[in-house]
């Protein structure tokens, strides 16, 4: 059977989109090229359907929710809440999972910041 290899893009719908393209490689130091290229390191993807009235994901609206794998969440948070990010309060620990945070990007896109255990 055929099967995919990886995350091939992720879109997202912006008012602005050069402004919100530059919040993600300014606040989040994704470092992608003029075209948008990120070449990302090694690590697990996790692709999960969620019930339709879910409220992890921020507003009913938000059908989708990006996920990013995280060294040091701590660091991120911090890095993210002095640059003048909407960070939620909550961090959550999942034993053998990992840690997880959250953001809200300018376009008020729930983000969700992933330390793997």
């Amino acid at each position: 059977m055929e099967h995919v290899l990886g995350i091939g893009g992720l879109f997202v719908r912006a008012s602005d989109p050069a402004a919100l393209g530059a919040w993600y490689r300014e606040a989040l130091g994704l470092a992608s090229d003029e075209t948008g290229v990120w070449q990302q390191a090694d690590g697990p993807t996790v692709v999960a359907a969620f019930e339709a009235d879910t409220d992890y994901f921020g507003s009913l609206d938000q059908r989708v929710m990006l996920g990013f794998r995280v060294r040091d969440l701590d660091a991120m948070l911090a890095q993210l809440r002095a640059a003048g990010a909407d960070v939620a309060a909550e961090v959550q620990d999942m034993e053998g999972v990992g840690r997880f945070g959250w953001v809200t990007d300018p376009e008020g896109n729930r983000i969700e910041l992933w330390q793997p255990a």
